[in-house]
């Protein structure tokens, strides 16, 4: 059985330079307990968030949920004093670069280096907290919207498999 390269852990720290959410396009896909996090955090009836803060994104299997974007390609969380969301961001964000992908290979790991200056710095982050984020982020996979799914009437119900019932009178018809 071969070890995977970060066995021994891997040296990361936040740099707090915002690379990962600013300038470049890209997608934060959501999962149910993002959402519902989200939701939370921002107390907006769903409608309203929905409209506001999101997008669908065609995935081949459907459409997933994302965060939009600003015209200049920052995340619509992201403020002058950072993301807007930070407690309650999604697990895309709060796992990075513990990502499948990213931890593939070295090779992967370096690369990503390149764009990331908190990566191969700070202390040693074990392998048991590497996997726990790589866990995390299959547990919680993007919400998807089946295509026959009418979109503008979608709900916060609906989106998280839930009985009909209205969370928020603003939400109604």
């Amino acid at each position: 059985m071969s070890r995977d390269f970060w066995s021994d852990g891997l040296r990361f720290e936040c740099a707090r330079c915002s690379a990962c959410c600013r300038h470049e396009p890209g997608f934060v896909f959501l999962s149910a307990t993002d959402l519902e996090r989200l939701l939370g955090h921002f107390g907006l009836a769903f409608r309203a968030f929905f409209d506001t803060l999101l997008r669908t994104v065609d995935v081949g299997t459907g459409y997933a949920i994302s965060l939009r974007e600003k015209p200049n390609n920052d995340c619509i969380l992201w403020t002058e004093d950072g993301c807007s969301a930070y407690e309650a961001r999604p697990v895309q964000c709060s796992t990075y670069p513990f990502w499948q992908g990213v931890l593939d290979a070295p090779e992967d790991w370096d690369r990503e280096a390149e764009d990331c200056p908190g990566i191969g710095r700070g202390p040693i982050v074990p392998r048991d907290a590497i996997g726990e984020r790589l866990l995390s982020r299959r547990a919680n996979p993007p919400l998807i919207i089946p295509y026959d799914a009418a979109l503008e009437s979608i709900d916060e119900n609906s989106l998280l498999g839930r009985p009909g019932i209205v969370a928020d009178p603003a939400d109604a018809g």
